[in-house]
This record gives C-alpha cells, structure tokens and sequence, in this order.
C-alpha cells in the first residue's frame, strides 16, 4: 500500500498549481506520472536511493521530473513524507514546513 500525507498531497497540489499556470495539460500529466510511479513502490518499495541528509536506510527518495519523492518504507507498506524540487533546499527536517501557498 502507498499512502501520501496531508503535507505530500499539499506538495502535489502546489506543483499542479505551478505548471497549470502555463499548461493544464502538462499539470495534469505530471501530477499523474508522479502518482504512478509512488504506486510503483508498493511492489518495488527499496528502489529509492537513501536521503542523504537523513541517512537512515528507511526513508528513500525517488527522483521524477525535476522533484524528488521522499517516502517511508513501512512493515505495512510505503508512505510518502514529501515531494520537493531538486533545487530546493532540503535540510532533512520533513517537519519543517516548506514554501507553499496558505491553506483555506
């Protein structure tokens, strides 16, 4: 099983956003490709490289587009922590909030 949290789909959200700003159909096409291939890892759940500002053997990262898909491999499955831009400063803390947009 693949499950994304709240802050991972706000991540998804925030990049539809972005590219829909140029081209809905790219949004969309991106969106999708980065949800198929998460799905992947219900199958193939250590083909993730080990985060290097982690370090721990168990939170991985896949590289799709231009972002990186930061996830948790669990007993019971896989759960996506977050989805940042490569060029984004990531300083390892999944609880520091990243730069998106207010929620209403």
């Amino acid at each position: 099983m693949v499950k994304w949290t709240t802050p991972a789909k706000f991540d998804l959200k925030d990049i539809h956003d972005y590219i829909a700003r140029d081209s809905k159909y790219y949004a969309q096409k991106v969106s999708q490709d980065i949800v198929d291939k998460s799905e992947r890892l219900k199958y193939f759940p250590e083909i993730g490289r080990i985060v290097p500002e982690i370090n721990e053997p168990n939170i991985r990262e896949l590289f799709i587009y231009s972002y990186r898909l930061i996830y948790e491999v669990l007993p019971n499955g896989v759960q996506v922590l977050a989805l940042i831009h490569g060029k984004q400063n990531f300083t390892g803390n999944l609880n520091e909030p990243r730069k998106q947009k207010e929620r209403y």
